[in-house]
């Protein structure tokens, strides 16, 4: 007999699993990884089984699982080690983890069918014959005949009609004569054609005509796949035309749904050449040569911008594929998500139907849609953001994490695991490769490649030889001192986008401010507007005529006078993007301008239209915040500028030399990404810094060595492990009384392999109309950190601080 109790998580903030038993007629479906209804409290919840246990907790009350929604577990066991691993590594509560893991619950129409068994057809055949059977009521032989009428198979919904109950039904089903089964209905998806190039063999044999030249250009040089209306608009071809080069073999087409995952991101961005070059085949070589192993290990590759590290992903993929195991594939940003699916597709032709794309933009439909087709084995690669490191395929053999020291990756609510490093730990419970890629690596990453924990695999020049762009540092000490005027765009900037403009080429122009100003000051006392919720300048944002804070969406009217001393002197200080646009439309009046943020743009198709517009020449410049700075890849980019290239600099953070560099190389490589050359203008107050010298260069390991030093003589990651905890709480009172005592159970453990800074006001005191207090614990051994901070939330519990009260972030990358 089965057992009859299991442990369940429920997404609550509670560390411990809770006992129920399962129903008799529910024995046989609550599997460890099944997703069950249970009632909790005064409500009823969605958990996952965890364990089946045969005597439950003592002395304690055990309610019974009401439903069991998976016919197939929808976890698997690797999943669940590895769900258990980030409960313990963050402190996590486990619930929450697989809350995070799974697709929603809610995501789509399921029907229930009672479905005869073959010994329940065989008994129901037997029954119209006139046989006699002891043991069957006359109801449930009655409506077993009526099921075979029905060709076996019933709605659940239309069985009492035919005077069948819940107790004959579960008899029936002991008995093995009916199954209950599960399908699963979405909405009707709409899909358009996706079209690419295929004809490279029929070309050669036959020449193009002018307009059949313009789309070969677009799908095999310039843009890669596109949806059949763009490139009826780009090319400016018939359909006709494009029909007759679908069955002369030119071209190939498959269906794709229009989605949220879909249009806004298929521009900008260069199809790949099938083909490698030296330092692309010695890369590929390493990696193939790692599969040979058929063991777990982890690959760098060091690639400078533009180096082709897209095509070794892509090869890397067809060779999991080809040795029969699955694929992930991470990306940082939305944005890359479909083209690197549509990349799938062209490589692997387009029938391959095995590429599933899982990213938080999805509706939940199509979320869960794709989750259950992985689950099912119907895809063998997923392409997605983050939480695609928890796709739940069998037989990984691949993990691929693209610009793996992005902060999107890193997830700031619980459980605040981060993408990279879950990665790799599935890549090795799952005994496969992890593939780490990045033209600047995190110092942590690139310090285990370095000692050797991690194979290091450069590429260290552009495709087809291309060269870098050339990068220029403008000092704004210098341009005051000869205009004694202060603006965002430099005399060598104005120049360089006129030439730009003379040449009929393009420029990007990188600020890393939304908003029209930064914050108002007050001239007569000094007062800054702060948000009512945040300690935080508000940011003032012209064309809204309204003042926003960015943490909590917090909106209020521009003042016409100080708030505190009334004076009628304010001041708009600083600019944002758009105020930088307004600049450069008045500075050149004939230029075709668009702005790209978050406040330009809040639709999928306003996205694409500004992208798009860009992408196939019509607009000049384009504007925008740091979402322009990686992935995109544009032909006719000529000059890109930085505004306030120091500006992450001011940040109170130890990363901030890190993150300065990042951004400014990353944004170097949108230059000179065709067969023009480029060049980079980067303005600053603070030339000196060894981050922008160093980005002028694009000069990894110079910057790697000095960032190192600093780190070790400040102990910092990666010569540290690193926790910050974080006490927080409407009422103030209540915050500081709750980090005295988190500070009485810290403070006899301070030196002891553990260095404790705090608790001190963080650089963010309040968010969310919420204080908050901070903790920094420091120590050679995460396990020294692990170890004190459970006895922490032990603590917090027994003395009644409330678990959202206290945050703990491991390896965070954000201290503010």
């Amino acid at each position: 007999m089965s057992a009859s109790f299991c442990n369940v998580a429920l997404p609550v903030p509670l560390r411990n699993s809770f006992t129920y038993a399962i129903p008799e007629a529910l024995r046989s479906q609550a599997q460890p990884g099944s997703r069950v209804l249970v009632p909790f409290r005064k409500k009823s919840l969605v958990g996952v089984v965890v364990e089946i246990v045969e005597t439950p907790p003592a002395d304690r009350k055990i309610r019974e699982i009401v439903k069991v929604l998976d016919l197939v577990p929808a976890l698997t066991p690797k999943l669940i080690e590895l769900a258990h691993w980030i409960a313990g590594y963050y402190l996590a509560p486990v619930g929450e983890v697989f809350r995070a893991m799974l697709p929603p619950v809610t995501e789509l129409t399921a029907k229930r069918q009672i479905v005869l068994t073959d010994a329940g057809k065989a008994l129901a055949f037997d029954l119209e014959q006139g046989k006699f059977l002891t043991g069957l009521s006359g109801n449930d032989a009655e409506f077993l005949e009526k099921l075979l009428e029905k060709r076996g198979v019933l709605q659940l919904s239309s069985s009492a009609k035919l005077g069948i109950g819940v107790d004959s039904l579960q008899r029936l089903q002991r008995r093995g004569y009916v199954q209950v089964q599960e399908t699963v209905h979405g909405r009707k998806r709409k899909v358009h054609n996706v079209i690419a190039w295929k004809g490279r063999e029929v070309a050669a044999e036959k020449p193009l005509a002018e307009k059949e030249k313009r789309i070969h250009k677009l799908l095999e040089t310039e843009r890669g796949p596109l949806p059949l209306p763009q490139l009826l608009k780009l090319a400016g071809v018939s359909r006709a035309l494009v029909e007759r080069m679908l069955r002369d073999g030119f071209l190939e087409s498959w269906e794709e749904p229009i989605d949220p995952a879909e249009d806004p991101f298929d521009v900008g961005y260069s199809p790949l050449a099938h083909s490698l070059n030296e330092s692309q085949e010695r890369a590929f070589g390493s990696i193939r040569a790692r599969f040979e192993l058929g063991e777990f290990g982890v690959q760098l590759i060091h690639g400078v911008t533009g180096s082709g590290k897209t095509e070794v992903y892509l090869r890397s993929v067809q060779e999991t594929l080809a040795r029969g195991k699955t694929a992930i594939v991470l990306v940082p940003e939305i944005a890359l998500t479909l083209w690197i699916g549509r990349q799938c597709r062209a490589w692997f032709g387009a029938h391959f139907e095995g590429v599933a794309v899982l990213h938080s933009a999805l509706s939940d439909v199509e979320r869960a849609r794709e989750w259950w087709k992985v689950r099912n084995g119907q895809a063998r690669v997923v392409v997605g953001t983050r939480s695609a490191v928890f796709a739940p395929l069998e037989h990984l053999g691949l993990v691929i994490v693209d610009e793996e020291q992005e902060n999107s990756f890193k997830q700031e609510e619980t459980p605040r695991y981060h993408g990279r490093d879950v990665a790799i730990v599935r890549a090795k419970l799952e005994n496969a490769v992890a593939l780490l890629g990045s033209a600047t690596p995190a110092l942590e990453t690139y310090h285990h490649a370095a000692n050797g924990k991690y194979e290091l695999l450069r590429m260290a020049s552009r495709v087809e030889n291309r060269s870098l762009a050339a990068v220029e540092i403008v000092d704004l000490r210098t341009e005051f001192q000869q205009t004694h005027q202060t603006s965002p765009i430099s005399k060598i900037l104005h120049e360089g986008i006129a030439e730009c403009l003379s040449s009929n080429t393009q420029a990007l122009i990188l600020i890393n401010r939304r908003g029209y100003s930064w914050s108002v000051l007050c001239r007569s006392c000094g007062a800054s507007v702060q948000c009512a919720n945040c300690s935080i300048s508000m940011t003032h944002h012209k064309s809204r005529n309204r003042l926003e804070c960015h943490y909590c969406g917090f909106v209020q009217a521009v003042p016409k006078t100080c708030p505190k001393c009334d004076s009628k002197y304010v001041y708009f200080f600083g600019e944002g993007s758009e105020h930088l646009e307004e600049r450069l439309r008045k500075e050149f009046p004939g230029a075709r301008i668009a702005r790209l943020d978050r406040d330009a743009v809040r639709t999928k198709q306003q996205y694409q239209e500004t992208l798009g517009a860009f992408a196939g020449g019509a607009l000049d410049i384009l504007v925008g915040t740091q979402m322009l700075a990686k992935g995109h890849d544009f032909q006719r980019v000529t000059l890109v500028g930085v505004i306030s290239a120091d500006s992450l600099l001011t940040l109170p953070d130890f990363r901030a030399a890190e993150r300065t560099f990042q951004l400014l190389t990353q944004v170097a490589g949108r230059a000179g990404r065709g067969g023009l050359p480029g060049r980079v203008l980067i303005q600053t107050y603070y030339p000196e810094h060894y981050a922008i010298q160093d980005a002028v260069r694009q000069d990894y390991l110079s910057f790697y060595e000095r960032e190192l030093h600093f780190r070790r003589m400040m102990v910092y990651p990666p010569f540290t492990s690193l926790a910050n905890v974080i006490v927080r709480d409407t009422n103030l009172e209540n915050a500081i009384r709750w980090s005295r005592r988190l500070s009485e159970y810290f403070s006899p453990s301070d030196g002891k392999g553990v260095r404790i800074l705090g608790p001190a006001s963080a650089p963010l005191a309040r968010l969310k109309k919420e204080h908050r207090f901070q903790f920094l614990l420091k120590s050679p051994k995460r396990s020294v950190i692990t170890k004190l901070l459970s006895g922490a939330l032990s603590f917090s519990e027994a003395n009644e601080i409330p678990q959202t009260a206290v945050v703990v972030d491991m390896d965070p990358l954000s201290l503010l």
